[in-house]
């Protein structure tokens, strides 16, 4: 029966070219590591240039708040691979080598959504949803994947276990191995090897569209940069004038260009739609070798918005108006709806949480599907956004409290702060500064009760919500 829907799947795509003379959209997503808002030449980086995604923000659309699940690395991957805040899917923070657990294979991924339609798909890069087989990519709908099963950083060489001999590093960090497929191809992943990887998953990426060009394609490129450790290739290295952080992004955008160039050379640029974006904001406690979230509050490991709020632009010449900004709200949960709007893919049977932003993506409205987005860390709701306004709940934060970060690729300390109930006019208050709570009582009662709706859905610390899946465990 499952090959009987299959061949039918791939029958109606081939019907549906044939009568339109055309495949329907490919679908490429770029995901950054640790990439803040104000790290591209469009959010306003000026150390270094970024003239492929300068191009692609003037043949496209910007997308001013656009938020990731939840601030840090596994979590904001299930949520952009599901359609699901990362709490409903059951997968927290960032998974390690030694986790157990991973993305449960009966969730719906973007690209088993794609494959409903025929779609070939792949994933170059890091994964980080889960390493032991039965949760890596071959798993969840890709056809292709190369790349590291979790953060570049979990290795041996951790800034935190550098000063051991190398048997006691190894009890806390195992040697990083790079995969393709389900096999490991190299287990012991080496410095001089990660000044490759940008390159090789750019090639993969070009090698990928060029292989499928005849055919609808989703290709999802989530880089292992700019997460430290920082590495680039020669062709990069001291190019920038602004230290190996700036090195790094100039061969992120020429991996950029290079993916644009070949849909441009296969005349497909006008059928496929391109996302570029980032998992979190920047590791500030890393300073020089961590990016800016420019006008943003906090960073990484926050749910204030220079941890979730991400730069984005999405790319469509001919369908989405270029030079054109949305400053509507919208979240990567919304991807896997749009995704399936876009497609004619079937939605999962079992609750998601995004909606489609076609129309935002298209530019004929301006309005949101949701009421609200839900800002949860670990499993604390912490923050509400609906239209301009934010309200936090109470709830500790790390901060470097003004303080500048590390040097050189080793952290800094971070302090703990603590917010209480605080509501913010993002519209003027960007940097979420000004508590006006007390000017807007019924702003704060209205969201005060969404929170309590939600967690009765998703729970919060202490309390389990009834609409929660589990993760899948070994």
């Amino acid at each position: 029966m499952r090959n009987l829907l299959l061949l039918l799947a791939v029958w109606s795509c081939v019907s549906l070219s044939a009568k339109t003379g055309t495949n329907p959209p490919n679908v490429v997503v770029i995901f950054m590591d640790d990439m803040a808002y104000a790290d591209i030449g469009p959010f306003g980086a000026k150390a270094y240039p970024t003239p492929h995604l300068d191009r692609m923000a003037k043949e496209g659309r910007k997308f001013t708040d656009f938020y990731v699940t939840q601030a840090v690395c596994s979590a904001s991957r299930a949520g952009l691979l599901t359609g699901c805040y990362n709490v409903r899917v059951g997968i927290l923070g960032a998974l390690g080598p030694k986790s157990t657990h991973g993305l449960n294979p009966r969730e719906i991924t973007l690209a088993e959504l794609c494959k409903q339609r025929g779609y070939a798909t792949a994933c170059f890069g890091k994964w980080h949803l889960g390493h032991h087989q039965k949760f890596l990519p071959l798993q969840h709908g890709f056809d292709e994947y190369f790349g590291i099963p979790y953060s570049n950083d979990m290795w041996p060489y951790h800034p935190g276990v550098r000063h051991l001999p190398m048997a006691e590093r190894l009890k806390k960090w195992p040697h990083l191995p790079l995969i393709e497929g389900n096999k490991i191809i190299n287990p012991t992943v080496t410095g001089k090897d990660q000044e490759q990887i940008t390159t090789q998953l750019t090639e993969r990426s070009v090698q990928f569209i060029e292989k499928n060009k005849d055919k609808p394609f989703f290709l999802y490129v989530p880089h292992p940069m700019v997460h430290v450790p920082l590495y680039v290739s020669d062709k990069f290295k001291g190019k920038s004038k602004a230290g190996l952080f700036g090195d790094v992004m100039m061969e992120i955008d020429w991996s950029v260009g290079q993916i644009l160039e070949t849909l441009r050379k296969h005349q497909l640029d006008k059928n496929t739609l391109v996302i570029f974006t980032s998992d979190n904001g920047p590791w500030l406690s890393y300073g020089d070798h961590a990016g800016s979230a420019g006008p943003l509050r906090e960073g990484k490991g926050t749910m204030f918005d220079g941890g979730c709020r991400e730069s984005a632009l999405m790319w469509w010449p001919g369908t989405i108006p270029a030079g054109s900004e949305c400053t509507t709200p919208a979240m990567t949960i919304d991807l896997l709806p749009t995704v399936a709007e876009l497609i004619g893919a079937r939605l999962p049977k079992h609750p998601i949480d995004g909606k489609s932003i076609v129309k935002l993506l298209k530019g004929t409205s301006d309005t949101s599907p949701h009421e609200a987005y839900y800002f949860y860390y670990g499993r604390q709701l912490q923050a509400i956004r609906m239209g301009k306004w934010k309200l936090h709940f109470p709830h500790g934060y790390r901060t470097m409290a003004g303080r500048p970060g590390g040097t050189g690729g080793i952290p800094t300390r971070y302090s703990q702060a603590k917010i209480g109930l605080a509501l913010f006019d993002m519209e003027k208050d960007i940097g979420e500064t000004t508590d006006v709570k007390a000017k807007h009582p019924d702003i704060v009662k209205h969201l005060q009760a969404l929170g309590d709706k939600m967690r009765n859905e998703l729970g919060d610390n202490g309390r389990t919500g009834n609409g929660i899946r589990p993760a899948g465990q070994l």
